[in-house]
């Protein structure tokens, strides 16, 4: 079936008003989720095979996260999906009013390789909540992942509620060339303006999860070991290939040698010496992204790591020292497993330099000063974030998940995930036994009535 034919069809069997049940709602969330558990062998091995992913990555990252918002959906879509009462004002006392979250019908969910399980079927499990109907487009560089995507889809739903399109630019292209109800896109910012450019065409509102530098702050108070240790878990997480992970450490220079100290540490507790014989440790994508990655290192300035295996597609963990924000390492997200450590001495300065970068999608401060972690926050713009700690943010349910500017607009998961994929719509309902005449023309014996009262 063609791309037009197949969107045709899911506009034919929303407006058919199959998807709008609640219980059928909840039903197919319940089937995809044992589907999921069958073939969580096959996933761990798809992951395995695109990106070099151990078994406990692939359930920690991927499967149990999606699971996890497949559970809360359950759980909670009959809630979101009731009326809720709404104040009405004295004005409009013989009314009342709710609000009523509806499905926008049939949406794209267009999703990266870098956790390509985890970015394509929680968004999935987010719009079967909300009710729509859904194409999905996973990336062409995690193959191995989208077919298993395409069998638990093509297990789980007919082609005309959920369905999967697989393939490269082409078929991005003639997607992008249909009309959908909404868009649904992660990945970077380039694409991501391209996609913003194209719905804006045919006004359909879009979620974008992109990526951006996102910084760790760690001020002179942090528990330098505790931070040491978090920073490396969130750094190298995935080989660095995290679209919120720690991009760069900017240091108060009074802890900066004691924490450079404790990251070597722990990069060879944590990954061991030799990562390229490490099962643990995952690989870069492909040679594109390969060759992108070594091509940030400046080997003057690198005081660990910088080995890589071209044929193995592995890049040590590497750090860093003396780096300034001028560097070819800080005019792009790295998105690989390099750590540049800068330092500060003045918070003024630093709040004048993030008001100047574009804004990140997640932010990390480790500090033991409240009205200093409270001002950051506050001066600060960014998606979201920890303090004292990394990435953990994502990991959260009832946290809605999103980018702002440059890194973004919208979020997901949890509640916020069925409001993405639905709009809210606000109904004012009158009797009919009673009709105030005060509204109606003519007016003028009204005003005149009012104006003598005002007037005494």
């Amino acid at each position: 079936m063609n791309i037009e034919t197949l969107v045709q069809k899911q506009k034919e069997y929303f407006n058919s008003g199959a998807t709008l049940p609640v219980k059928f709602r909840i039903k197919n969330l319940i089937k995809l989720y044992k589907c999921i558990k069958k073939y969580e062998n096959e996933i761990t091995e798809a992951l395995g095979k695109d990106l070099g992913k151990c078994s406990f990555d692939a359930f920690m990252c991927e499967t149990g996260v999606v699971l996890m918002e497949l559970n809360y959906m359950i759980r909670h879509t009959r809630s979101y999906a009731k009326k809720h009462l709404i104040y009405t004002p004295v004005g409009q006392v013989l009314g009342s009013g709710y609000k009523k979250s509806v499905p926008y019908g049939n949406v794209l969910i267009m999703s990266p390789w870098n956790y390509p399980f985890l970015l394509t079927m929680t968004p999935i499990s987010d719009a079967i909540a909300a009710g729509n109907t859904i194409i999905v487009k996973p990336s062409a560089y995690s193959p191995a992942t989208s077919e298993i995507i395409e069998k638990i889809i093509t297990e789980c739903f007919p082609e005309e509620y959920v369905a999967v399109v697989k393939g490269g630019r082409e078929e991005n292209k003639e997607l992008l060339n249909q009309k959908f109800d909404m868009i649904f896109f992660t990945g970077s910012q380039a694409v991501g303006k391209e996609i913003l450019h194209r719905a804006a065409e045919s006004f359909t509102p879009v979620v974008l999860e992109l990526g951006g530098k996102s910084p760790c702050v760690v001020d002179s108070t942090a528990r330098i070991k505790v931070a040491a240790r978090r920073i490396v878990f969130g750094k190298f997480l995935n080989c660095g290939q995290t679209c919120v992970v720690p991009d760069y450490v900017v240091c108060h220079s009074s802890v900066k040698e004691k924490l450079v100290e404790e990251i070597l540490k722990q990069i060879k507790i944590q990954l061991g010496e030799d990562v390229f014989n490490n099962p643990e440790y995952p690989r870069i994508v492909n040679e594109k992204h390969f060759d992108r990655i070594m091509g940030l290192i400046d080997k003057d300035k690198v005081i660990y790591g910088g080995d890589s295996s071209r044929e193995k597609l592995k890049i040590a963990p590497t750090v860093m020292d003396d780096v300034s924000w001028d560097d070819a390492v800080m005019q792009e997200e790295i998105f690989g497993p390099i750590l540049p450590v800068l330092t500060f001495d003045d918070y003024e300065e630093l709040y004048d330099i993030y008001a100047k970068l574009p804004k990140p999608l997640g932010f990390y401060i480790f500090s033991e000063d409240k009205k200093r972690i409270n001002q950051t926050i506050e001066r600060c713009q960014f998606g979201g974030g920890c303090v004292n700690d990394t990435i953990m943010q994502i990991a959260i349910n009832s946290f809605g998940f999103g980018g702002v500017g440059e890194s973004g607009m919208g979020s997901y998961h949890g509640r916020a995930g069925f409001n993405a994929f639905s709009h809210e719509k606000s109904i004012h309902t009158k009797v009919s036994w009673y009709d105030f005449p005060v509204r109606y023309a003519p007016h003028n014996k009204i005003f005149e009535a009012i104006s003598h009262i005002y007037m005494r």
